[in-house]
């Protein structure tokens, strides 16, 4: 009986045992999967004014000028090219397709009438007042609508992310978390400590790193993205041990190895607990 009685105790310890390896694994991997833990839930912060993105040279914009009399803002607008299979013409059937003007080295572009107009540095609102207070001062129309859109702004997304690409963007906003959301999300082997944005702007090139676990994230620079950057999501060791597999193999030597260890300190020491 006593036998016995000592038999069930030390399953009972071994049970525990296991329980608590468990909560200690899941708690471990916890803190490196999950997004935003250190966030405070419900409690209200102010979000800093997104002010846009500057045109850049080398930026495709598009520039519609509009009036209640649309003969006079003919002359301010580029022609819609219609294309098909290839072909590009200024009429017929087929797709529309609108003009742009690509900002030069010195971030001008050459608008209609009213010759090189500076764009760089600005946004696009600030370049839509700039032609718009232009043609009322130079008494071609009264009453003129300007509208500014970027053509070109696309973000690249690689590295541990389920669909890694190139991602054409409506507008002028995007965040690093819908970035990825486009991306459908990390894989498991993703590092969610180290995302890196890497971004080129007037003539310097800056990579920020960005650990989506914290709230921190949203007064990083990189926050927002902007024209052009690209988001790397870097491999944690599981993905990185992978590297050196061959096909034969599922996981690496080492991971083999650890397992292996792992599975005999745990037969010892059920071994001692049955005896």
């Amino acid at each position: 009986m006593s036998r016995i009685l000592l038999r069930t105790g030390k399953v009972c310890v071994f049970s525990v045992f296991v329980v608590l390896l468990a909560m200690m694994t899941s708690c471990s991997t916890y803190k490196k999967i999950n997004y935003l833990q250190d966030v405070v839930p419900d409690k209200a912060e102010r979000i800093a004014i997104n002010k846009g993105i500057l045109i850049q040279p080398k930026d495709m914009i598009s520039i519609v000028v509009s009036s209640r009399n649309p003969e006079l803002a003919l002359i301010f607008n580029l022609p819609v090219i219609s294309y098909q299979a290839g072909s590009e013409s200024v009429s017929g059937q087929g797709s529309q397709r609108l003009l742009g003007y690509v900002v030069d080295n010195d971030g001008n572009i050459d608008f209609p009438v009213l010759g090189l107009v500076k764009a760089a540095g600005l946004t696009r609102w600030e370049l839509a007042k700039e032609i718009k207070e232009r043609i009322i001062e130079g008494n071609y129309i009264k009453d003129p609508v300007v509208t500014v859109e970027f053509m070109n702004f696309k973000i690249s997304v690689m590295g541990e992310v389920t669909s890694p690409g190139t991602y054409n963007i409506e507008g002028d906003k995007i965040t690093i978390l819908q970035a990825l959301s486009l991306a459908k999300d990390l894989t498991i082997f993703g590092r969610r400590d180290n995302v890196s944005v890497i971004r080129e702007q007037d003539g310097e090139r800056v990579i920020y790193q960005v650990d989506l676990r914290s709230a921190s994230i949203f007064e990083s620079p990189a926050y927002y993205l902007q024209q052009n950057d690209i988001v790397y999501v870097e491999p944690n060791k599981v993905r990185a041990g992978q590297s050196t597999i061959n096909e034969n193999n599922i996981k690496s030597v080492s991971l083999w190895v650890s397992i292996g260890s792992f599975l005999t300190s745990l037969a010892v020491l059920i071994v001692n607990l049955i005896q």
